[in-house]
């Protein structure tokens, strides 16, 4: 089991809940993880690391499979200006790598918000530490686990 799997398995371990992560194959992308489970798309949890311009520090977004971010509403969250984060500064600051990067067991906490088109679903799916493995969990409890806000981010 890779590092970054195993932190991901820790994380559910560690809060009491069932390890429910499974190879899915190729889950790199939203649409291949939806089709991998066999879920509707916007059960699928994308993980979207922003880097503040001002601050350098990253900011994570939990957003449905289906959406797509507003970086002008994203920034007023933040309060700054953001842009993507390179994929050094996500494996840095994550642990994990893009494709593969789970709301959970990261490296360094980041404030974080969460989409609530995923609070309408009683599971969702999201990445478990590479772009392979997935894990299902009801959403008010990810939103638990990853201290995320509930907030309005998207197009």
């Amino acid at each position: 089991m890779s590092k970054s799997l195993a932190r991901v398995a820790r994380a559910l371990q560690d809060a009491g809940l069932p390890d429910t992560i499974v190879e899915a194959g190729e889950a790199r992308t939203a649409e291949l993880a939806a089709m991998a489970c066999g879920c509707a798309l916007d059960q699928i949890v994308k993980s979207i690391i922003f880097c503040g311009q001002d601050s350098g520090a990253i900011k994570l977004f939990l957003t449905a499979g289906g959406n797509r971010i507003d970086p002008a509403k994203a920034s007023q969250l933040a309060g700054e200006a953001l842009g993507r984060a390179d994929a050094n500064l996500v494996r840095a600051t994550t642990g994990f790598a893009i494709g593969g990067v789970s709301p959970l067991g990261h490296l360094s906490a980041s404030p974080t918000w969460i989409d609530p088109r995923l609070m309408e679903f009683a599971q969702v799916w999201a990445a478990a530490g590479t772009p392979r493995h997935v894990f299902s969990i009801a959403p008010q409890a990810l939103m638990s686990l990853a201290q995320a806000t509930l907030a309005d981010f998207v197009e």
